[in-house]
């Protein structure tokens, strides 16, 4: 395994991250236990998980992720501290100003209390901490802004002024209560744009709040749009990327490639991941799938090694349903893409420029 620092936190973080977010929908107790165990004892020493999890989000099913890696943590006590935990708080269930594509926001979390107030934060981190069964989260995430912005595969901006949001300063100072309390250790964003990123820069250099340890946001060879203005805040200001859907949701393993529903997969279970589904989507995905068995390298581990060699990527975020798909993507820390293959993907990318933002 391979390991980078997690922002200015002085932790040091595995390439790959464990992502949880199939447990409790598509993964039992017992796989995910299976896949905990499986992860630290090959070096992972990051977890990733969120309240909303699994997904899809539903009533029936919310916060059943974190139930079981609390379970987990509970058999493993003396284990805790060998690893990383991160989850998130979600954000309002607000629709964004001139929405027209992008999965629905669950209003079902503590029965819409999801502005990111002080009293709404720490009802969240109560609430997972008694799931996770542990008394602190070592990095806590905003699930995404409380303001409308794009995310989410929202193209377009609609500017809303007067909008009734929590200000982004008011955000910090509760972080701040809640790292104070000994309940956090970090804290992170999630599906963040450049400018939320300077401002909770900005307000933690000028009121002595906590500094945003890392951001976690979509990347992949089918969407490199973080690169546009968000690689260099990452570089130049130490908020590493915690890379989500580096597979494109299994696109760029090839098994969705004309037209196959792989049975038990997510885009064959579900309707909601459209950003993933479209023409160019595919057309680009065939090219890339096409390169690596070219070169002898299973499409999803050159995927995931892409993902890897970026500078700015503290972790890559993988997800498995299946013991197999975990061996598989751990051991793409091992791979080295060559100078001629790494040239030869942005040939595609000049031809597909991210087909899936």
């Amino acid at each position: 395994m391979k390991y980078r620092k997690l922002g200015r936190t002085g932790l040091d973080v595995s390439l790959i991250c464990l992502g949880t977010m199939t447990w409790g929908e598509q993964n039992t107790e017992a796989e995910a236990h299976a896949q905990i165990g499986y992860a630290l004892d090959n070096g992972v020493n990051f977890i990733d998980t969120a309240e909303m999890y699994p997904v899809p989000p539903r009533p029936e099913t919310q916060g059943r992720t974190e139930s079981y890696i609390g379970s987990w943590i509970a058999a493993n006590r003396s284990r805790r501290d060998s690893f990383v935990l991160a989850t998130k708080a979600a954000g309002p269930t607000r629709a964004p100003a001139g929405a027209t594509k992008g999965p629905a926001r669950p209003s079902h979390i503590r029965g819409g209390r999801t502005n990111l107030t002080r009293a709404n934060l720490e009802e969240a981190l109560n609430d997972s901490l008694r799931r996770l069964q542990t008394d602190h989260v070592d990095l806590y995430q905003l699930h995404w802004p409380d303001r409308s912005t794009n995310f989410f595969g929202q193209l377009g901006y609609t500017h809303v002024p007067e909008e009734d949001t929590v200000p982004i300063l008011e955000t910090l100072e509760a972080l701040d209560g809640l790292v104070k309390s000994g309940k956090v250790r970090h804290v992170g964003l999630s599906n963040e744009t450049p400018w939320g990123v300077s401002q909770f820069l900005l307000h933690s250099q000028l009121a002595g709040l906590p500094r945003v340890a890392s951001i976690q946001n979509p990347y992949s060879l089918l969407n490199r749009s973080f690169e546009v203005g968000l690689a260099e805040m990452s570089l130049r200001e130490d908020v590493g990327l915690l890379a989500y859907s580096p597979l494109a949701f299994g696109v760029l393993s090839g098994k969705y490639l004309g037209g196959q529903k792989p049975a038990g997969a997510r885009l064959s279970l579900f309707d909601r991941f459209q950003r993933y589904s479209s023409g160019n989507t595919e057309a680009a995905a065939y090219e890339y799938v096409k390169l690596f068995r070219q070169a002898g390298i299973d499409p999803a581990q050159g995927a995931l090694a892409f993902v890897n060699s970026r500078g700015f990527v503290a972790s890559n975020i993988i997800g498995a349903t299946t013991m197999d798909q975990l061996r598989d993507n751990i051991a793409s820390v091992d791979i080295e893409l060559p100078p001629d293959l790494l040239a030869a993907i942005d040939a595609i990318h000049q031809r597909w420029p991210n087909p899936a933002p």
